[in-house]
């Protein structure tokens, strides 16, 4: 959690009072710079943890690159691992690359390939931008903060709260074990509905999660 979100969630005084002009310049600041993004664009998500060398990285740089050369701006939170490799990729190929960052108890720091930054105190509103940016949502393999924006872009577009656009899963291998929990108990179960399976897609090659989202985005 990030530190203002804790002491906002702690204290009941002057503070929250200043946190909440805090949140709404947050939202002031973020909705302007998503409205400056002159084109579609991408948000990917992955590891903060990988290096440069790891498949991941190399994969993430490679997919952003073809956003980029499609036309889309690719989005990130703005820190390290996959989250750089895609906004490497895609200023590589001449696109725009913006990275919401967040404020954290340990450093992230922004990285080097951002033509569009903001650093955020709140997730909320973080999250908020992530979203509202996006056409679509390509996801690497990450841990619980990669999960999180899985599971809430699902929740939102299961329950109609933003429009349905792509969700995919890059590297099938890495998500099969959630994707076996989905089919084999959340379903059958009664948990979820059979149409909301078709909420995600799975791609292993770059240019086929391009085209995933692409596609969608033409036909709407």
């Amino acid at each position: 959690m990030a530190i203002q979100d804790q002491r906002l969630l702690e204290k009941l005084d002057r503070e929250v009072e200043e946190q909440i002009a805090v949140i709404g310049r947050e939202f002031r600041d973020g909705f302007a710079l998503v409205e400056s993004i002159d084109r579609p664009a991408v948000t990917i998500f992955g590891s903060a943890r990988i290096r440069e060398t790891h498949p991941v990285y190399l994969e993430a740089r490679e997919v952003a690159r073809g956003f980029a050369e499609a036309g889309f701006a690719v989005v990130t939170g703005g820190g390290g691992g996959a989250m750089e490799a895609a906004n490497r990729g895609a200023q590589e190929a001449g696109g725009l690359s913006v990275g919401f960052n967040i404020e954290l108890p340990f450093e992230q720091r922004p990285n080097p390939y951002l033509d569009v930054e903001y650093t955020f105190a709140h997730f909320y509103a973080r999250k908020v931008m992530l979203v509202k940016a996006s056409e679509g949502f390509v996801l690497f393999p990450g841990g619980f903060g990669t999960l999180d924006e899985l599971f809430e872009a699902l929740t939102l577009i299961q329950t109609g709260k933003v429009l349905h656009f792509p969700v995919v899963l890059f590297d099938g291998a890495y998500w099969e074990p959630l994707l076996d929990f989905v089919h084999d108990r959340l379903l059958p179960e009664g948990m979820i509905s059979p149409d909301d399976i078709e909420l995600l897609s799975v791609a292993d090659e770059p240019e086929h999660a391009v085209t995933t989202i692409l596609d969608c985005y033409e036909r709407r």
